[in-house]
């Protein structure tokens, strides 16, 4: 009976995978005992394959074969249908020998090169990345927190893709209910694919249609071990070199790893730099609209007469003129991103160049207009982590139309809402606002005073 019910799980697996030029149903013979593989050669390590099964077969009796299968740390054995088809598609052997399957896990990594951070980078800090492969990111996460408290977890999402997750957290100072949250969210999913972490962050986020981000994004394994410890969750995506890190507050998105490497001073310095550019990016437009259109007695005489002299030639008001020169801009940026590596630059730079200055001299915009949007571009870009400079971007353009039709009020009055508004905003059940100058040994004691271990079973 037994043997039918194998026999069985082969066939159905032969079915399950048809006649495709990559799947592998061969017939191992020697010292007149036999075995038979199933498996897919593109996802497989040919190399690996050939050391753990292949010539240990043809060497060793049957017995000690089977033995040393059994040894085999990699080895799931008599596996059910679901999970036997599942792990042939992440890159497992199927090895039916006898009475029993053997399923090893010898899939092919090709994205692990260990590559440089290019998304955040820093001056003097570790420079590695996250890479596409989920090992190897658990791999980087754990030498730079060597703690026997870190717990790893694996789960998979996407129907269709049956992406690889994996959770991150030290049982020490994680939030019990934010962790069975993550986890619960996840299992929920009702999703085809899942391909990055940005998509898996689109999912998981309560509020979908949410301007600011509530989960950070992150390429930095020093990143991740520092909120490790800060008590908070990492999810690590397989097939893309960055992960999620919960929940997230709006100081995290505007702290680089950079201001931990430098001099307590220096980086206060850099941090503060940083509000300004936030505050000149999103106030700067709908400002400049505001006092010229509707309150230029703001300005003192020679200043208002230098704008106004600037503006002379330009044929429409200036809340078109600031929103064209906007947009323009965001189309550059975008440009950039778009456009192959090796021309992205250099065609940006020269199209803005040439853009600019044909506008000033066709008294199409103003010269003042000019410095604003440069001043605009280079402030949005010290945000350091994305997902809130993207927001941002958007922010200015409601600032801008809220000031275009009521003036210095409406610009006050809208920056009143963005705050209400994120002082509304939780990421897990943590305000979005939280005061961020308590220390990381207060955050642990709280930690631990309010929470309590846990395991991979609760």
């Amino acid at each position: 009976m037994f043997l039918q019910k194998k026999s069985s799980l082969r066939d159905w697996l032969k079915e399950q995978l048809g006649s495709s030029q990559d799947v592998v149903d061969q017939d191992l013979l020697a010292n007149r005992h036999k075995a038979r593989l199933i498996y897919i050669k593109s996802i497989c390590d040919d190399k690996t394959l050939q050391n753990l099964i292949i010539i240990p077969f043809f060497e060793l009796s049957e017995n000690d074969f089977i033995d040393y299968l059994y040894s085999l740390s990699n080895v799931k054995i008599n596996p059910s249908k679901e999970d036997a088809i599942k792990k042939i598609m992440q890159g497992s052997v199927s090895l039916f020998i006898k009475k029993t399957c053997f399923l090893v896990e010898i899939p092919k990594v090709i994205n692990n090169t260990i590559g440089e951070a290019t998304v955040e980078t820093v001056i003097q800090g570790p420079q590695n990345a996250l890479t596409e492969d989920i090992s190897s990111n658990v791999n980087l996460v754990r030498r730079r927190y060597p703690q026997s408290s870190l717990r790893i977890e694996e789960m998979t999402a996407g129907s269709v893709s049956q992406t690889r997750i994996t959770i991150m957290y030290d049982q020490k100072f994680v939030d019990v209910n934010i962790l069975n949250e993550v986890k619960l969210s996840i299992e929920k999913l009702d999703v085809p694919f899942i391909q990055a972490a940005g998509e898996l962050q689109r999912f998981l986020t309560k509020e979908k249609r949410s301007l600011f981000p509530t989960m950070m994004i992150t390429e930095r394994p020093d990143r991740i071990a520092l909120n490790l410890s800060q008590g908070k969750v990492a999810i690590l995506v397989d097939g893309t070199p960055f992960s999620l890190i919960v929940p997230a507050v709006f100081y995290d998105f505007m702290s680089s790893m950079e201001d931990l490497y430098q001099s307590f001073w220096i980086s206060r310095f850099i941090i503060s730099l940083r509000y300004i550019g936030l505050i000149i990016s999103v106030t700067l437009p709908a400002f400049y609209v505001g006092i010229t259109a509707f309150n230029p007695e703001l300005f003192r005489v020679q200043l208002a007469l230098s704008i106004a002299g600037s503006r002379v030639g330009v044929p429409y008001p200036a809340f078109l003129e600031v929103f064209l020169m906007l947009v323009m801009m965001e189309l550059l940026t975008e440009a950039s991103v778009r456009l192959p590596k090796s021309i992205g630059s250099t065609a940006t730079t020269v199209g803005g160049l040439i853009l600019g200055q044909a506008a000033v001299e066709a008294g199409l915009v103003s010269n003042v207009m000019i410095i604003i949007v440069a001043a605009v571009a280079i402030s949005n870009f010290v945000i350091p982590i994305n997902s809130m400079s993207f927001a941002m971007r958007v922010v200015k353009y409601l600032l801008l139309a809220s000031t275009t039709f009521f003036g210095m009020v409406g610009l006050v009055f809208s920056i009143i809402l963005v705050i209400a508004y994120l002082a509304n905003l939780e990421s897990y059940g943590k305000p979005y606002l939280k005061l961020f100058f308590e220390s990381n040994d207060e955050e642990f004691n709280a930690n631990k005073k309010g929470g309590k271990e846990v395991g991979p079973s609760e």
